[in-house]
């Protein structure tokens, strides 16, 4: 079933609009992982425990409610949905702030988690429907900027207002919070604000329906059993991108902290812009690499910008052992970039290659497998490799150790879904 798509430039204001939210949410996801020195210090944590709150409160609810999420996305209003999953994020980002104990913490961080990715479920599924499959990698492209530029504020915008709060410049109202709370608290009043805009958006009509929306589920689970070639290494390959990138936007301050003396305003001077533009150029690549893979014709063609993006990112996975500041920053951000790449291109392929019935279930469980392991394992990993290594004084060889293994994983991994995929949609891979 298919129905007619606006042009591209009507789509523009309701894809901004899913883009904002996306930023908010992001910036909200990563906050934490930028000033968790201060309440590493305040709560008395160790690295195992801070590795528990940013993983596995995250990887957790995340495993529990992606795939529920999907399920609705794909079968119920999926705007309201979204303003649903905003207003879970921004409690939790609350949480963090008045949080005075580690399971409050935990907590918070956990609703953090569940409405930012649940949010990201739906604005994917949204923009796939508000243009055509050609135009899709460019429709898919804006929301991933709003996504890359909330990576980037997670660490820049944070790390200023910590840095602001510091020198007394917290309002009074403010309780005379820490300010890695107080940072957290004006996060949760600028995101309650600027959420507005979706009270605006209407639900677009779906399109690509193989089967029915309302399909019975033993349907929908033999649609996704006859892709399970095509999808399963899609899945690890995306799952072990994102298995490199959160170790990293989890232990990247610390590091800094650790090996160069850098405090999170000033780390946030450099990295904030960096993970930007990272994000923003690898957005585009992902986005305009997609829509060229697929008018190449060739076998797989939409992902080949992945399998490029990934075997880049294998010595970029090295930085935490880079001897200076600049050389860090610099393989850092490329390996920013090719997760960046990857993951429009991933989403491209869900939206493109998979029936509009399946796509909310099948970004449901990338975010539920992805986040179980991705964040659940990923930084714990990265702390028992510290100590095989010696201990947390040796943060940065245990972080260089787990990413170059995942994005060796992720190369191969894409480059069998790429030999493994569909023509379109609506038939059944190869």
């Amino acid at each position: 079933m298919t129905t007619a798509t606006p042009p591209f430039a009507r789509s523009l204001l309701p894809l901004f609009a899913l883009a904002l939210a996306m930023m908010l949410g992001f910036t909200m996801l990563g906050s934490f992982g930028t000033v968790q020195e201060g309440a590493k210090t305040e709560l008395g944590l160790s690295d195992y425990t801070l590795s528990l709150i940013q993983g596995l409160s995250a990887a957790l609810p995340l495993a529990l409610f992606s795939i529920p999420i999907g399920i609705l996305v794909d079968r119920h209003n999926r705007v309201r949905i979204m303003i649903a999953l905003v207003a879970v994020f921004v409690a939790g980002t609350v949480l963090t702030a008045v949080a005075g104990s580690v399971s409050l913490l935990f907590v918070g961080r956990m609703l953090t988690g569940i409405g930012t990715t649940g949010a990201l479920t739906a604005a994917l599924s949204l923009s796939a429907d508000l243009c055509p499959p050609a135009q899709r990698g460019r429709a898919l492209l804006v929301v991933n900027l709003g996504k890359s530029l909330g990576q980037a504020m997670a660490f820049g915008l944070t790390g200023a207002l910590f840095g602001l709060f510091v020198h007394g410049g917290a309002p009074t109202w403010f309780w005379h919070a820490a300010p890695w709370r107080s940072a957290h608290l004006a996060l949760a009043l600028l995101g309650a604000l600027l959420t507005i805009p979706l009270l605006w958006l209407r639900e677009p009509a779906r399109h690509e329906v193989a089967a029915s929306t309302h399909a019975p589920f033993r349907v929908v689970a033999g649609e996704l059993w006859s892709r399970r070639a095509f999808l399963l290494p899609l899945f690890m390959g995306q799952v072990s991108v994102v298995m490199a990138d959160a170790a990293a936007a989890i232990w990247a301050a610390p590091v800094l902290s650790r090996s160069f003396g850098l405090g999170p305003d000033q780390a946030a001077i450099w990295m904030g812009p960096m993970i930007f533009f990272a994000g923003l150029i690898g957005a585009v690549i992902g986005g305009l690499s997609a829509d060229w893979g697929q008018k190449s014709g060739r076998q797989g063609g939409l992902l080949i910008g992945a399998v490029i993006a990934a075997a880049v990112g294998v010595p970029a996975a090295l930085f935490p052992v880079a001897p200076s500041v600049p050389l860090l920053g610099a393989a850092l951000g490329v390996l920013l970039l090719c997760g960046a790449v990857t993951g429009v291109v991933t989403s491209v392929a869900l939206t493109v290659l998979i029936p509009n019935e399946l796509r909310g279930l099948c970004i449901g469980a990338f975010i539920a497998i992805a986040g179980l392991i991705g964040f659940g394992v990923a930084p714990t990993l990265v702390a028992a490799a510290s100590s095989l290594f010696g201990g947390e004084t040796h943060l940065d060889q245990g972080l260089a150790t787990v990413g170059a293994v995942t994005s060796t994983m992720s190369l191969v991994a894409f480059w069998v879904a790429m030999r493994r995929a569909p023509a379109s949609a609506v038939e059944e891979p190869i």
